[in-house]
């Protein structure tokens, strides 16, 4: 007959295996827990895998063989080969990018992240890269000259986004502000009539008014200026430097404002 196990040495078994598991599912989620990515182990790996947006044209977007493509894909791949690395794109969403990184899902963002405060305890942020103009938009008809005139106004920004802080500061008590899962969506409200007005970038907005009638759409006010960095895991300190070097150098000899007039036809703006 088989002798069953001592129920003490069994217990303290199981919860040394739950605390096992608990500890290792808490690596996996929470930030700057588990050894940081160093560039020695980039290179070892050969690759570098990056996440970009691909629902925020012309800084991402998808080319015909639904493949990550614009400003921001063109300037990870610049990296990579400036690194020496393949580069594997990753589509992000606004919501899920910086989850993503912290959990170890990425290594690198180059995916349209504005440079602020709050994101900057999360995340490390290069210099910057890229800026956007973000703008309330909305129809023609409808009259708005400032944030006041938003009140009792259904406004659309994508969760979680440059433009949802923005307009969030910027508008009145009384204002019914709609928040969408991407810009893609939050585009598709306003050409429907579901809101009356979005916060945009300037290149959301001249997507608009290709698929629009003419003069069905306007710029009403310009909301911010936003500067955008590459974003890293805290702690990386050499990728950092590397990463800022990469920028100063392709700021410098011009590279990164050709990527910027291929995409979006004006000079790069003057980035501190």
């Amino acid at each position: 007959m088989t002798r069953s196990a001592n129920p003490l040495s069994s217990g303290l078994s199981r919860r040394t295996l739950t605390a096992g598991l608990v500890a290792t599912a808490l690596g996996s989620l929470l930030p700057g827990v588990g050894s940081a990515q160093t560039l020695e182990e980039l290179k070892k790996k050969g690759e570098i895998t990056i996440g970009l947006l691909v629902d925020f044209p012309p800084y991402g977007t998808t080319n015909a063989q639904n493949q990550p493509d614009g400003y921001d894909a063109d300037v990870a791949k610049l990296l990579g080969k400036d690194l020496g690395l393949k580069v594997n794109l990753v589509p992000v969403t606004g919501p899920n990018r910086i989850p993503f990184l912290l959990t170890n899902k990425l290594d690198l963002l180059v995916a349209s992240l504005a440079i602020t405060p709050e994101r900057a305890k999360q995340v490390q942020f290069s210099t910057p890269y890229a800026a956007a103009t973000i703008v309330l938009f909305g129809a023609a008809k409808t009259p708005i000259k400032s944030a006041a005139d938003l009140k009792g106004l259904r406004v659309g920004v994508a969760r979680a986004s440059t433009q949802d802080v923005a307009v969030t500061k910027a508008a009145p008590e009384g204002t019914e502000i709609r928040r969408f899962d991407d810009d893609a969506s939050a585009m598709q409200a306003l050409l429907s009539g579901q809101v009356d007005a979005i916060g945009c970038s300037v290149t959301v907005a001249a997507q608009i008014n290709k698929r629009a009638p003419a003069g069905a759409f306007d710029v009403k006010f310009n909301l911010l200026q936003q500067a955008m960095g590459m974003a890293m895991r805290p702690n990386q300190a050499e990728l950092l430097k590397v990463v800022n070097e990469f920028v100063a150098r392709n700021t410098a000899n011009g590279e990164l404002n050709k990527l910027y007039r291929k995409w979006l036809e004006t000079d790069l703006p003057k980035l501190s």
